[in-house]
Parts: structure tokens; C-alpha cells; sequence
């Protein structure tokens, strides 16, 4: 698999539109219109990263009872 970005706007394709694709496909659309790109920066692309903080889990603390 391969991870193109397009170079040129057209009807079908937006200027910066990043697609994964099979190394065949991608050997062919890759020219005039289409770059290949790294895997990181397609992964940038399409992963969200959530604006929340992770919740930190307090550990239990261990009380002991006094007679």
C-alpha cells in the first residue's frame, strides 16, 4: 500500500487530497496530478487526536483500621 497526495485540483479531486491505494494503482496515478507522500504524514492526516486530557487514575490507597 501506498499513500498519495493530489498536486493539482480537478472536478473529481481536491488540491491536497491524500488516499492509500495499492502499489499498482499508485505506480499508475502517480504524474501530473498525484505525489507520493510518506507514511507519517498520511498518518497525520487521518488520525483525530482528541483535545481532552487522559484521566489519570488515582492508585488506591491502602487504609488500615486501628482498634
Amino acid at each position: 500500500m501506498k499513500a498519495i497526495k493530489s498536486i493539482k485540483k480537478t472536478k473529481e479531486v481536491e488540491l491536497g487530497e491524500i488516499r492509500r491505494v495499492d502499489d499498482k494503482t499508485a505506480h499508475n496515478m502517480v504524474g501530473n496530478l498525484w505525489q507520493y507522500i510518506s507514511k507519517s504524514e498520511w498518518k497525520n492526516a487521518t488520525r483525530v487526536v482528541s483535545s481532552e486530557e487522559p484521566v489519570k487514575m488515582k492508585k488506591n490507597e491502602k487504609t488500615s483500621k486501628k482498634d
